[in-house]
């Protein structure tokens, strides 16, 4: 048994399927999607057909069932859909290829997307002494205890901080962040780190971000937990040659 945690898809279909063709989950693979499924390449809605494809083959098979959790984007997105809402903001961040890709779906699909956005996705998981997270959460006592409920999907802070520990430093040491030793290990997406010009996952302090900027230029990526080793897709650039994604 694997548990593989998933980083953020934007749109990247192509992406999506080559690596699960790479990864080529068993039955008793735990496959954990850390959101943000849409806003950046074309093909937003396939992304969503995907996940939903996924679970339901699975469960016929018997097989463990996917576990998604909810991203920024994904909330955005079902604030689209539900409510129309298209802020600028998030049109210039991916949300007007989105806009292209649900332009002429029927009634019952988009109907069928607001269930699996609105019942299916998770806001954070805790499973095996693990946590994992779209973005991360701020509360010192845990998830659990934030005051806003969107937080672990849209907040940054533990990750930034993580970054700025010395590696050197012992958990024994008072110094060390409390809130990083709720968990054994934390799994996250949210920030590429091709911000930090590297197209792998990295481990800063106990947090490994499998975020590897597949909006932008880099692949779409699957980290095994308990081994740590990595799958990828080729990068989205190379399988969407005539869009600019997020770029």
């Amino acid at each position: 048994m694997r548990t593989l945690a998933i980083g953020d898809i934007h749109g990247g279909h192509r992406a999506l399927t080559q690596l699960l063709e790479r990864v080529d989950p068993q039955p008793d693979d735990r496959l954990i999607f850390l959101g943000d499924y849409v806003d950046g390449w074309s093909q937003s809605y396939e992304v969503i057909e995907e996940l939903i494809s996924l679970k339901r083959k699975r469960a016929k098979n018997n097989h463990t069932a996917p576990i998604y959790l909810r991203g920024n984007h994904d909330e955005l997105v079902l604030n689209f859909l539900v409510k129309g809402q298209q802020n600028r903001q998030w049109l210039f961040h991916g949300g007007s290829s989105t806009v292209t890709s649900y332009s002429k779906r029927s009634d019952q699909d988009i109907a069928r997307h607001v269930a699996f956005l609105t019942e299916e996705l998770e806001d954070f998981l805790e499973l095996d002494g693990n946590g994992y997270f779209h973005a991360g959460f701020h509360n010192l006592n845990g998830p659990h205890h934030e005051y806003y409920k969107n937080l672990p999907y849209w907040d940054r802070s533990l990750w930034e901080m993580a970054l700025c520990i010395d590696p050197n430093l012992s958990e024994d040491d008072p110094r060390f962040p409390n809130r990083l030793k709720l968990y054994t290990e934390i799994f996250i997406g949210h920030t590429p780190t091709t911000r930090l010009e590297s197209t792998k996952p990295i481990h800063a302090a106990n947090i490994w971000n499998v975020d590897t900027g597949a909006a932008f230029t880099g692949p779409l990526t699957a980290l095994c937990v308990e081994t740590k080793e990595v799958w990828q897709s080729d990068p989205l650039p190379d399988l969407y040659p005539n869009e600019d994604g997020r770029n």
